[in-house]
C-alpha cells in the first residue's frame, strides 16, 4: 500500500478546492458583494435569509443585555484562567523530556488531527458549536442595535462552519460596552451548551447504566500469558485477585506484587461474555519488570466501573475531590474511556427503560452527548484566548483600551486605539508562544 496515499488524496482534494475557487471568480460568481467570497482560505456562502429570526429573537433588549454581560464576566474568567494554564504548561515542559513532549498535533482541536478527537462525533459536535455560537453572536447584536448584514456557512473549515457578519460599521460605532456583548455572545453559548448537555448526559447515565461489577477493568490480554489462558477478555472485570478484594487498582498491583512465578493463585473475575462471576485459578509468570514477582498479563484501567459512572454522572463528586474528578472527566478520551463501546460497553449494563434500546445505540446517543459537551466547552475556552480574530482578542483589545483611557485622559480616541491594537498584537504573540513553547522546549533540552 502506498504509504503516501492519504497525503496524496488530501493534495488532490486541495488542488480541487482551488480550482473550483479560481473558476468562480473568473465567472464573476465570487467577490466581497457577492452571495460567495472568500475569508482567508474558507469560501464563505452567504444569505439574507434567517435575518428577519435574528431581530425577532433580539428583540428581548433587557434580557440579552443581562445575559451578555454576565457572558463578559465569564469571559474574563475564562480568559485569566487558561492563560494561567498556559503558563503553567510551560513551566511544567521544562521536566519533560522529548519523549515525553505531546505532538504538536494534540494543539489543535480539530476531529481527524487531534487524536484523542474522534471523527465522527467530534466533527458533529464541532459543526453544532459552531453554528450555535455564531447565532449568539447575531442575536445579540441585533438586541444591541448593531445590524447583521448576511449569515451562512464556511466551506474548507474541517469540514464546515458558519458565520454572522455583523455591519462592521456599526460595530465600530458602538460603544465598548456594546461590543463586548456581542463578542462575549458566542463563548456565553459555548458554556451554556456545556452545561446543557453534561446535564443531559448525567442524566441519561445516572437513570439507565449500572456497572457489572466492582472491580478492576481489564483493558487488555496478552496472549499466551496467565490472564488469556484463564479465559480473561477485554470487558471483564477482576473483583479478587490471591484473596485480596481488587476494588482499586492499587489493590490489583498490590496483590499481584506479593506473589511469586510459577505461583498459583486465585482469581474471581465478571466474564462480559458470560455475565456472570468466574472464579478460577490461575499460574502466574514471570513479571518482565520485576523477576522475583507474579504476572497475570492483562492492561487494566485505574478506574473501577462505579468510579467512571460517577465521572460521568457528577465528576465534581469523585473520591479524589471536584477538581481531580472534573479533570479526569476531560481526559476520559486519553484513557481509552471515551466514546464508550465496544470491550468499554462490557463493563456496565442497561437498566430502566431505556434498556430496550440496546446498548450500541444507548452508548452512540451518550456519547454523542458527552462530544457535544466536550466541544462546546473547548470552543467557549479557546475563544476567550486574547488572540486575534477569536472573540477573546476583541474583548482584550477593548479592555486595553477601557484601561488606558481611565489612567490616560489626555488621549483622543486615535490614541486609545492605536494603543489598543499594539496591546492585543502583543498578547496574541504572547499566546502563540505559550501555545508552541510546551510542545518545543522538551526537545531543546
Amino acid at each position: 500500500m502506498n504509504p503516501y496515499f492519504g497525503y496524496e488524496i488530501a493534495l488532490g482534494a486541495v488542488l480541487l478546492y482551488a480550482a473550483v475557487v479560481y473558476a468562480l471568480y473568473r465567472t464573476g460568481q465570487l467577490g466581497p458583494d457577492r452571495p460567495l467570497s472568500l475569508f482567508g482560505p474558507a469560501l464563505m456562502i452567504k444569505t439574507q435569509r434567517g435575518r428577519s429570526a435574528l431581530d425577532r429573537w433580539g428583540r428581548f433588549k433587557r434580557f440579552w443585555t443581562a445575559v451578555s454581560d454576565l457572558g463578559i464576566a465569564l469571559s474574563v474568567l475564562s480568559m485569566a484562567t487558561i492563560i494561567g494554564l498556559l503558563v503553567f504548561g510551560a513551566i511544567e515542559s521544562f521536566r519533560l523530556t522529548a519523549a515525553q513532549a505531546p505532538p504538536v498535533s494534540e494543539a489543535v482541536g480539530i476531529p481527524g488531527i487531534n487524536p484523542i478527537i474522534p471523527v465522527g462525533y467530534g466533527i458533529l459536535a464541532l459543526v453544532v458549536g459552531i453554528v450555535l455560537h455564531e447565532l449568539s453572536h447575531g442575536v445579540v447584536a441585533r438586541s444591541q442595535g448593531i445590524g447583521v448584514k448576511s449569515l451562512g456557512i464556511l466551506w474548507c473549515v474541517i469540514p464546515v462552519g458558519a458565520f454572522v457578519e455583523q455591519d462592521d460599521t456599526e460595530m465600530l460605532a458602538a460603544s465598548r460596552r456594546r461590543r463586548d456583548r456581542v463578542a462575549a455572545a458566542g463563548v456565553l453559548a459555548n458554556f451554556a451548551l456545556t452545561v446543557l448537555f453534561f446535564a443531559l448526559l448525567s442524566g441519561l447515565v445516572a437513570s439507565s447504566v449500572a456497572p457489572n461489577a466492582d472491580g478492576i477493568p481489564i483493558q487488555s490480554v496478552t496472549s499466551g500469558m496467565p490472564g488469556a489462558n484463564a479465559t480473561l477478555a477485554p470487558g471483564d472485570i477482576i473483583t479478587a485477585f490471591n484473596g485480596t478484594q481488587t476494588t482499586t487498582w492499587q489493590a490489583f498491583e498490590n496483590a499481584e506484587s506479593h506473589t511469586t512465578p510459577g505461583e498459583t493463585v486465585p482469581l474471581v473475575f465478571y466474564s462480559s461474555s458470560l455475565g456472570h462471576s468466574v472464579s478460577t485459578t490461575v499460574v502466574l509468570a514471570t513479571n518482565p519488570n520485576n523477576k522475583t514477582h507474579g504476572f497475570l498479563g492483562v492492561g487494566v484501567l485505574g478506574l473501577t466501573p462505579p468510579e467512571i459512572k460517577q465521572l460521568l454522572v457528577w465528576p465534581a463528586g469523585s473520591d479524589q475531590g471536584p477538581v481531580v474528578g472534573t479533570v479526569y472527566w476531560l481526559i476520559l478520551p486519553l484513557g481509552g474511556l471515551e466514546p464508550v463501546g465496544g470491550s468499554t460497553a462490557g463493563y456496565f449494563h442497561l437498566t430502566g427503560p431505556l434498556a430496550a434500546v440496546g446498548s450500541n445505540n444507548f452508548w452512540i446517543a451518550a456519547n454523542i452527548l458527552y462530544w457535544l459537551a466536550w466541544m462546546n466547552l473547548l470552543l467557549g475556552l479557546s475563544n476567550t484566548l486574547p488572540l486575534v480574530p477569536l472573540d477573546g482578542g476583541l474583548l482584550f483589545r477593548d479592555f486595553a483600551a477601557s484601561v488606558a483611557a481611565r489612567f490616560r485622559k489626555r488621549w483622543d480616541a486615535a490614541r486609545l486605539d492605536q494603543f489598543a491594537g499594539r496591546a492585543v498584537t502583543a498578547s496574541s504573540l504572547l499566546v502563540l508562544v505559550l501555545l508552541l513553547w510546551q510542545f518545543i522546549v522538551p526537545h531543546l533540552f
